[in-house]
């Protein structure tokens, strides 16, 4: 259901604002700015909106078609942006809570038009056979949506409502006992009643019910219902239900939000919780309540059913996937990093050195491992192997290895990263590209260092010192002489910085020097770090730098005493980064393709 963070009022004028027409006699329309207008007169759910809102205690939302990062860190935000072609998103604060609010405007927000919808789905099963043979579910979509309009017929707003009058009390009537003491429409074998049509032979609704009408039967058919409008959002990245209240979402710009979406009842939780694990082919029951997944679209959900494992009833939480990942700009536009890091960071993987992201559970390690794929060499051969596909590589010679389970439905044996890792040293890779290090594979990537080839990966551990720990111990168990083979451990972590906001940093970039057998111990460099007071970063190994000074340095030909000079490469690729920036080609796709044609000509070496 919905919930609002403010008292729901109607239109109080007889403006005909909802069917669309002399919106010049609206009032609030004509104070709109001239673009807002125009989304309201080709979204008529958005003015509805407008007028739902407190405005005598609150502005008007100001509207943007797109958001940018100058936004972050915005205090009280009142906004409202497009996040697809006819769902909108207000931003609105929350003086009682931390987090603000996030409110969906969909076609369907004032009205879901339940009775209009159940007696259209009523009809659409008199069509059933016209699905028999479609298998496509883009396909059955539209001839849902063409049968649709041989049921229903635009008409004007006063025999819409007599017909929706009807259905209503219809609704009503099935279920519950007549005067007889008999039960209408749900027992006794009979069917739930339709009601007649109108003298046309379709059922009369307004423009305005017909775009909603539609628009609830596409999300219920292709979408996941209530969380459509999250999913289609570009700026969210996690989507959270914690049982029963409100669902929460982590948003790109304005951090953690509340969502004016929820569930009042432990029934209408399990029955959503049902029905969304039905819909990606992993059913959850009570012998089998935890299921983690993928969605058609890539992103990953882990659903919990039941309140006998989850006390406060069935949960879920969905980390999004984006077709386009962020790119290594975008994380400097944010101050993840500075351009000496990424150019520092673009040296070290193009001259074929070992790195691993390592961090904390949502510290931004994926998101960092994929900015950096920009820089390997163009003409590379890439392997990736994953557990759940989250690496996107923008080069055209990519393998893409996926683990895979058993299955009692099949008789497919099971596939897993220490299979596809063996299988990747016998596919001549430049790189191989690990999703997360968690077992065995490790000591496998390790071997594989060990031969010559480059490995990048991600790893959960939030310093140094307990990254070599973990790979040392159980169940990784590589041997503590092949840790120097690891050469670069970037360090992702979430922080709080000055303001009280949270944010992703990378706080360290070190190097791994060596390790000393009579002392057992290991010698690492940090060549920089994050600086909390003023959330800048220090080049601490200028000048200091073990990797650059005596791996890469000799690589490019210079003579002992000029290899400083390595330091006025990082310098010049820092500011090369700079004026792509500058120029506002930061897209991921777009700085791959710069990055590609600098190395082409030899700028970018």
């Amino acid at each position: 259901m919905n919930y609002y963070p403010f008292e729901v009022k109607p239109c109080p004028q007889k403006c005909g604002h909802v069917c669309g027409t002399h919106l010049e006699k609206c009032p609030l329309f004509q104070e709109l700015p001239e673009d807002f207008q125009n989304e309201c007169k080709n979204n008529l759910h958005l003015l509805q909106y407008l007028y739902m809102l407190p405005l005598d205690t609150m502005e008007i939302p100001k509207y943007y078609e797109k958001i940018t990062l100058k936004m972050l860190g915005m205090k009280d935000p009142n906004l409202i942006y497009k996040a697809d072609n006819n769902v909108f998103v207000h931003i609105m604060p929350n003086s009682e809570d931390i987090r603000d609010n996030y409110i969906a405007i969909e076609p369907s927000i004032v009205d879901t038009h339940d009775s209009l919808l159940e007696e259209l789905e009523l009809h659409l099963a008199e069509h059933v056979e016209e699905l028999t043979d479609v298998l496509e579910s883009s396909s059955r979509t539209d001839i849902i949506m063409r049968t649709v309009d041989k049921i229903v017929y635009i008409a004007d707003s006063k025999t819409a409502a007599t017909y929706k009058k009807s259905a209503k009390n219809k609704s009503k009537n099935n279920g519950h006992k007549d005067p007889s003491g008999k039960i209408k429409g749900k027992n006794n074998g009979d069917k739930p009643q339709i009601l007649k049509k109108s003298v046309q032979g379709k059922i009369p609704v307004t423009q305005f019910q017909y775009n909603s009408l539609r628009y609830l039967l596409k999300r219920k058919l292709e979408g996941m219902g209530i969380l459509d409008p999250m999913i289609h959002d570009p700026y969210i990245e996690d989507i959270s239900c914690s049982g029963l209240g409100h669902i929460f979402v982590e948003h790109k710009i304005f951090g953690g939000l509340r969502t004016n979406i929820g569930f009042e009842t432990e029934d209408a939780l399990d029955k959503f919780v049902i029905e969304l694990a039905e819909s990606i082919k992993h059913p959850v029951t009570f012998r089998v309540p935890v299921v983690d997944a993928t969605l058609p679209d890539g992103s990953r959900i882990n659903i919990v059913y039941g309140n006998d494992v989850s006390k406060r009833g069935s949960n879920f939480t969905i980390r999004k996937f984006s077709d386009t990942p962020m790119s290594i700009l975008e994380l400097v536009q944010f101050n993840t990093l500075n351009y000496e890091m990424a150019a520092y960071l673009s040296l070290v993987i193009q001259e074929g050195m070992n790195i691993w992201v390592s961090g904390e559970t949502a510290s931004g390690k994926t998101t960092m491992m994929n900015a950096l794929t920009t820089f390997i060499p163009p003409e590379s051969k890439i392997v990736s192997i994953e557990d759940t596909p989250e690496v996107q590589v923008p080069h055209h010679n990519w393998i893409r290895g996926c683990t895979r389970g058993t299955s009692k439905q099949s008789e497919l044996s099971e596939v897993s990263m220490f299979d596809l890792l063996k299988a990747a040293l016998r596919q001549r890779p430049n790189l191989i590209i690990v999703g997360e290090i968690r077992g065995i594979e490790g000591a496998i990537a390790f071997q594989a260092m060990q031969t010559g080839h480059a490995c990048m990966s991600t790893f959960h551990a939030a310093s140094v010192a307990k990254l070599i720990q973990r790979i040392t111990g159980n169940p990784i168990n590589v041997p503590k002489s092949y840790v120097d083979n690891l050469n670069v451990i970037a360090i992702c972590q979430q922080v709080r910085l000055a303001n009280g906001h949270l944010a992703r940093r990378l706080t360290s970039i070190n190097e791994i020097v060596n390790y000393d057998s009579i002392s057992d111990s290991f010698s690492f460099i940090e060549i920089f770090n994050w600086n909390p007071l003023d959330d800048t970063f220090i080049f601490r190994g200028n000048q200091n730098s073990y990797l650059l000074e005596n791996k890469i340095a000799p690589r490019r030909g210079f003579p002992e005493g000029k290899r400083r000079q390595i330091y006025r490469i990082v310098r010049q690729r820092a500011e090369v980064l700079k004026r792509i920036t500058e120029q506002r080609k930061t897209n991921f796709y777009e700085v791959y393709s710069i990055l590609s044609k600098a190395y082409r000509e030899g700028y970018f070496r």
